[in-house]
């Protein structure tokens, strides 16, 4: 008589396990993280957002720096953009990210998009985009301002008609950008940087969100159905219409995730979720890395994982006039012992870091803030650290005590 096999019983993560596996997918646990340096890191990150406030350094430098220690800058920026030999591209992602240049195929559903679309933001006319493209095969990889200039003159949204074709061109893949000279794009033309066999793929759609979908899991550990699709923004994924859970679904199979459920809190069902199956089996010993975070770092860009994950309530408050701000304008997480134990303000006066504005989940984040700030202040080149405001008012001083 033939017997059913009930089907195995899916795995719940606590809450703790789940924020552990992230951890490490993310490299602040144990010594894995540090292993291949930048590129091994931007690989398995997927993407690093790029923005263009510098308060101790820019924020790709900051996500090297909060997994690697004080790895030099100028080491960095080569990682990303090597002169020679190029590792990464320039593309939308979960924002404007550098990429792993291995993964230039699978953003091609979103390049056919935006061609089908006709803009991004600005109308590109044809004829400037024809013009562009002649010059980039003539003349070599140039920047905005070598091919005319990138804004008329008005506020930063006012770009030039070259500036507008230039970006469009990089929008739908005719052009692309490997490296940066001074904080400004180089444009190059695909067929002069890209090995044969990434140029001549073009996987379709679904393998395309499949393998995105893969690499959200890959740097997060685990992901919900909303952290999947936020990692790379993967709007496509959330077209209205019944398919919208099975399309989500699908990716994740195809991707080869298991899966799981995270617990929530007492007597609630766990959340729907997927692991990297990777992840699930490995181990989650080693020490926590004690450092402080950009604001735009892959472990908390998503404000809703992050309260959820941390049970910690983070924005960037460097676009609020000064009066609204609460925790200052770039405010940077600590994370230390797993958790984010506190954010600091901080800015560089001379050779002094100066902590303009902090605040401490508790009296334990005292001697880890001292050591996160004083790691930071050597990384940038200061020789001091000043400490001015802090939340509670008492904490200042032990918190300079610490520092001395």
């Amino acid at each position: 008589m033939a017997t059913s096999l009930a089907p195995p019983a899916q795995l719940t993560l606590s809450a703790d396990e789940a924020r552990l596996i992230t951890l490490q997918a993310q490299g602040f646990v144990g010594t894995g993280g540090r292993r291949g340096g930048v590129p091994a890191m931007l690989r398995r990150l997927g993407a690093v957002q790029l923005d263009t406030i510098s308060v101790l350094a820019r924020s790709h430098e900051l996500v090297a720096y909060a997994r690697l220690g004080p790895v030099g800058r100028d080491r960095v920026e080569r990682a990303y953009w090597h002169p020679r030999h190029p590792a990464a591209f320039e593309y939308w992602s979960h924002a404007a990210c550098v990429l792993p240049i291995e993964d230039w195929p699978y953003y091609a559903f979103r390049r056919r998009g935006l061609r089908a679309r006709g803009k991004r933001w600005h109308q590109s006319h044809a004829r400037t985009c024809a013009e562009v493209l002649a010059r980039l095969r003539a003349e070599g990889p140039l920047t905005a301002s070598q091919l005319g200039g990138a804004k008329n003159g008005g506020p930063w949204w006012d770009w030039s008609d070259t500036k507008i074709a230039v970006e469009w061109l990089l929008d739908t893949g005719d052009a692309i950008c490997v490296r940066r000279e001074g904080w400004r794009r180089v444009y190059d033309l695909p067929d002069r940087v890209l090995p044969a066999a990434l140029l001549g793929y073009q996987p379709g759609d679904e393998e395309c969100l499949a393998h995105l979908a893969a690499t959200a899991a890959r740097a997060l550990g685990v992901v919900t159905r909303a952290d999947l699709i936020d990692y790379h923004r993967l709007r496509e994924l959330t077209a209205p219409g019944a398919r919208h859970a099975d399309l989500v679904t699908e990716a994740a199979q195809a991707a080869g995730l298991t899966p799981v459920a995270v617990a929530g809190a007492a007597g609630k069902p766990g959340t729907p979720a997927w692991a990297d199956p990777v992840a699930l089996v490995g181990g989650g010993t080693g020490r926590h890395r004690v450092t402080l975070l950009s604001p735009f770092d892959s472990l908390i860009w998503d404000r809703k994982r992050t309260r959820r994950m941390f049970g910690f309530e983070h924005s960037l408050e460097a676009y609020l006039p000064r009066p609204k701000r609460v925790h200052g304008y770039y405010a940077m997480p600590l994370l230390a012992g797993g958790r984010l134990a506190g954010r600091v303000d901080p800015v560089r006066q001379g050779q002094t870091l100066v902590a303009r504005q902090l605040s401490l989940a508790s009296a334990a984040a005292v001697r880890p803030m001292a050591r996160a700030l004083r790691e930071a202040a050597q990384w940038v080149g200061c020789s001091a650290v000043a400490v001015e405001q802090a939340d509670p008012p008492h904490y200042a001083q032990r918190l300079r005590a610490e520092l001395a």
